[in-house]
């Protein structure tokens, strides 16, 4: 199946931290930790989403470099896409972030923190 990344427009959504990151992993038997094509360590955070209406799901976003992300803290997934995937007859959605601001702040803003900041 051809990976095609599909942006998500998060304008009209509250998005909330609700675990911080942390390493994303191939195995967990294993322990073995996911890499981006580049040989980066990939992070994942749990995320909710709310819209409008007061509908809430939650989410897992994987990005690298580590974010700078609290639990409990508002933010803007910036360059969010979600990937469909499929294996072993079952099938979903992953999605991946370029980084993360502060809701409130605009996405080229200098308050948009990476991993890179520190």
């Amino acid at each position: 199946m051809r990976t095609i990344p599909i942006p998500v427009d998060v304008t009209k959504l509250q998005i909330t931290c609700v675990k911080p990151a942390k390493p994303r992993l191939v195995n967990k038997d294993t322990g073995e930790i996911k890499r981006d094509k580049d040989g980066n360590v990939m992070y994942e955070l749990t995320l909710l989403f709310e819209d409008d209406f007061g509908r809430m799901e939650l989410v897992k976003v994987s990005t690298t470099p580590e974010p700078q992300v609290i639990t409990g803290e508002e933010i803007v997934p910036v360059g969010l896409v979600g990937y469909v995937w499929e294996q072993g007859g079952r099938w979903g959605i992953s999605y991946r972030a370029a980084s993360f601001a502060p809701a409130g702040s605009t996405p080229s803003a200098p308050s948009v923190r990476t991993g890179a900041d520190l």
